[in-house]
């Protein structure tokens, strides 16, 4: 039983997150990485410019003055857990991490982002059991659509990919549709509350060749769309239903190869009521709250935990 901070500095939003694993509660504060108007994101040097003048405060603000005792911080420290996954971003916040646990004599426990992600859509969910066994997720972001095989392992579990997009990641083919429709980054909430005023039914098949998938022609059809004058919300409906279309074929697959897995969608993307609304009634499958799909430090907060717990 113990307090654990998670620190999480991704190319979207810079978060903190407290853990108490005696209450089994997450207290959280996360912001937004400051683009410019129009923009579909940041370079690296000013994401890490930017999460350098913020991370200090949010801690600040998490803390709220408080003397609280930590018993070690969990952080993000690559998008994915294999050979070559950098982004410099991730470096503030083992920085931030390597600066607390040296000072106070912690325990540092470094994870991918993605694992974050799991964890997250797990604790939120009420499923942390999950990782005891074998499991499908899906992490659908800005940064990824990947489907992923989880098991028992260290740290905590492992996961290993077993699907993804070819090209375009999905929350991607959002965010430049919903800049092209004039919404403001990210565009993944408003795109959604947009095509929720289309009662049309779209019916398409996103092109899938077994589990992977390919969306980079999403983007071009609602472009195409968009010339021919097509009502903005119907271009917003087309964009969800084939990112839809495309996790739905990618599920079916996976389901057929691996057997009737528990199922976890997790990723700022599946907090899109218009999907989860669907996937729940057709699969059953385990999602998070909206306020732990988008990029948040609370998995990596429990992932330390855990990992204490096991002494790992």
């Amino acid at each position: 039983m113990g307090l654990f901070l998670g620190i999480d500095t991704s190319n979207y939003t810079t978060s903190a997150a407290l853990f108490d694993s005696g209450a089994g509660t997450v207290r959280m504060e996360k912001k937004l990485l400051p683009t410019a108007e129009g923009a579909a994101g940041l370079r690296q040097s000013d994401a890490v410019f930017a999460h350098v003048k913020q991370l200090g405060q949010l801690v600040g603000t998490l803390f709220n003055g408080e003397n609280l005792h930590l018993d070690g911080v969990g952080v993000s420290l690559f998008p994915r857990r294999e050979e070559g996954s950098y982004m410099p971003c991730f470096l503030v916040g083992e920085m931030g991490a390597d600066l607390l646990c040296g000072a106070m004599g912690l325990s540092k426990y470094g994870f991918s982002h993605q694992e974050g992600h799991v964890a997250a859509a797990l604790y939120s969910a009420g499923q942390l059991q999950m990782m005891e066994k074998p499991f499908l997720a899906f992490h659908v972001s800005g940064g990824t659509t990947d489907a992923l095989l989880a098991t028992p392992g260290s740290p905590v579990f492992s996961i290993a990919p077993v699907g993804r997009s070819l090209d375009l990641k999905a929350g991607q083919a959002i965010d430049r549709v919903g800049l092209a429709l004039g919404l403001k980054f990210p565009c993944g909430p408003a795109l959604t509350a947009l095509a929720e005023e289309c009662d049309e039914k779209i019916r398409i098949k996103a092109p899938v060749k077994g589990s992977d998938c390919s969306l980079s022609g999403v983007e071009n059809q609602c472009r195409k769309l968009l010339q021919e004058g097509r009502e903005p919300a119907y271009i917003a409906r087309y964009c969800i239903a084939f990112i839809q279309s495309a996790l739905e074929q990618m599920t079916d697959a996976l389901l057929k190869e691996y057997g009737p897995l528990p199922l976890l969608y997790a990723g700022g993307v599946m907090s899109c009521r218009i999907i989860r609304t669907a996937f729940e009634a057709r699969y059953g499958g385990v999602f998070a709250d909206p306020a732990y799909s988008s990029d948040n430090a609370a998995g990596v907060a429990v992932l330390a935990s855990l990992s204490a717990e096991r002494g790992r």
